[in-house]
Parts: structure tokens; C-alpha cells; sequence
């Protein structure tokens, strides 16, 4: 079991950063890869970009490619999601999720049917 705790939401002007934090714990925590997705109103959830287990190589959805990097603190028990040029349209909730890869630990994917535990998620909201 894993448990995956977002945080850092807020609300931010156009143009501005946001650097959300995700939480990771539970048993064998170290074997999952870890998405970033987000789920706006009337949007199905998109998945932004991920961190492998293995070796933190990171993988993106070509539309935040840029703009949005996710990153592993040196615990290891947190996974950051860094947000720059934040624009309306990014408004939503967003949301960690963990997924075991197996033996293809060095990969990961931003497609949400490869992760099994996801937190409750943060708010962002991007308005002037």
C-alpha cells in the first residue's frame, strides 16, 4: 500500500510558478513511479509527466514539456512538480499517483491506467 499526499496548491497570476509537493510513504515505496496529472472542470485527467524509480529519469507530456519538470528531493520520499509561465488554462486539480513499473523500473508513463494509488490532490487556480 502507498500513500501520496499533494500539497503546495494555490492560487497564482498568469505568467507566475507554483512548485507542488508530493509525499510519498508506505512499504516498498521506493519501487513506484511516480505521475504528476491533473484533472480540469469538464476535462477527463491528463497525465504531465512522470519519475521513474529506478533512476529518476523523467518523462513528459509534450504539451507542458518546458514549462513543467518534476523532481525527486534528496529524501527520496518526496517528488516535486515545478510549474513555470502558469496560464489559465493550467487551472485544475492536481494530482500524484504511484505505479510499480516492474522490471521496466526505469521507465515510467503519464498515462493514469499505469498507476494504481493516487492522492486526494491540490487546487490550482490561475487567474489575474
Amino acid at each position: 500500500q502507498l500513500q501520496l499526499v499533494e500539497s503546495g496548491g494555490a492560487s497564482v497570476h498568469p505568467g507566475g510558478s507554483l512548485t507542488l509537493s508530493c509525499a510519498v510513504s508506505g512499504l516498498n515505496a521506493d519501487k513506484f513511479a511516480i505521475g504528476w496529472f491533473r484533472q480540469g472542470p469538464g476535462k477527463e485527467r491528463a497525465g504531465l509527466g512522470c519519475i521513474s524509480s529506478a533512476d529518476d529519469s523523467t518523462y513528459y507530456n509534450t504539451s507542458v514539456l518546458g514549462r513543467f519538470t518534476v523532481s525527486r528531493g534528496a529524501d527520496k520520499n518526496t517528488v516535486y512538480l515545478e510549474m513555470n509561465n502558469l496560464k489559465p488554462e493550467d487551472a485544475a486539480i492536481y494530482s500524484c499517483a504511484g505505479g510499480n513499473f516492474k522490471e521496466w523500473s526505469e521507465f515510467c508513463s503519464v498515462a493514469p491506467v499505469n498507476y494504481e494509488y493516487w492522492g486526494q490532490g491540490t487546487q490550482v487556480t490561475v487567474s489575474s
